[in-house]
């Protein structure tokens, strides 16, 4: 199988770069037979035979910079874009901090965690957290908003580049819309898609819509985005109910992610922002559209 590896750093590839990566992918049976750099001294792409993509993956994993496997004929500047808000478009958990504001964060991020590695059943563990929310007054969601949500570095920069080149951008979440409309709104998406929290009075009900968007709404989003061009597709997620989305999709990119989502992905970024999904498309730096 012919494939293309591209390696990557914000900071600047090590010299050695080429030739450690060269020598991992010898050692599992792989040949570079050339190599690109595109950008200078950030992203080096190499042409590489003899092996598969999980066997090419697997060799270059212990490289200190991020790496990206693909096929090399494959669709490589994506059309469609779907990703997950917390912790991948943004930096936090939102129903975590809604629940710091109720002064219960350490009992809600727990659970949290345990559905993201996928040790518990998503959607019974979103009405979990949601219950002990019930009574929270409904304007503390804009002072979370204004206070603790912040995007993740490369956000802007990775859709509007994306959009720029005629793409198109979906935010899907297991949150809650009250968060991923605004959200949507300061990257640049098309569209969101997430839960609703049911409010009463100003203050939340401790339930929340349904049907609930879960895993299995993430992957039918993007298969229904995607149509004809599902191979044009890029979806990036953090967490266990990320993996059948990045099953599905034409690439599914694990972005500093729990391990079980890592696993399934078809690659991982380990260390840098999301501008590596456009090095990973070929975008060089001067293509960019900064956010």
């Amino acid at each position: 199988m012919s494939l293309l590896v591209t390696l990557m750093s914000a900071a600047g590839l090590p010299s050695s770069a080429a030739d450690a990566a060269r020598a991992a992918l010898a050692q599992a049976g792989g040949v570079v037979t050339g190599v690109d750099v595109f950008d200078a001294p950030c992203a080096i792409d190499l042409h590489v035979g003899g092996l598969a993509q999980p066997d090419a993956r697997a060799a270059l994993e212990a490289l200190p910079f991020e790496v990206v496997v693909q096929a090399a004929d494959a669709v490589r500047r994506r059309t469609l874009l779907v990703a997950d808000m917390d912790s991948t478009m943004i930096q936090c958990e939102c129903i975590d901090e809604l629940a710091d504001y109720a002064g219960i964060k350490p009992a809600i991020a727990a659970i949290t965690e345990r559905a993201m590695q996928g040790e518990l059943d998503f959607a019974a563990a979103l009405k979990e957290r949601v219950a002990l929310l019930k009574g929270l007054e409904a304007g503390v969601i804009g002072r979370c908003l204004k206070e603790r949500v912040r995007l993740m570095p490369g956000a802007r920069t990775l859709v509007r580049t994306m959009k720029a080149h005629g793409g198109r951008a979906v935010l899907i979440s297991g949150g809650f819309t009250a968060f991923t409309g605004p959200v949507a709104a300061m990257i640049g998406f098309d569209r969101h898609v997430a839960n609703g929290l049911e409010v009463h009075d100003g203050r939340l009900t401790g339930t929340v819509a349904q049907p609930i968007v879960d895993s299995e709404t993430k992957r039918a989003t993007l298969l229904a985005e995607a149509g004809d061009a599902l191979a044009a597709s890029l979806a990036v997620g953090d967490g266990a109910n990320d993996i059948p989305m990045l099953r599905a999709a034409g690439y599914g990119v694990a972005y500093h992610a729990k391990p079980k989502a890592a696993a399934a992905a078809d690659a991982a970024v380990r260390f840098g922002d999301l501008t590596v999904l456009l090095w990973a498309q070929g975008y060089p730096r001067a293509a960019w559209v900064q956010g």
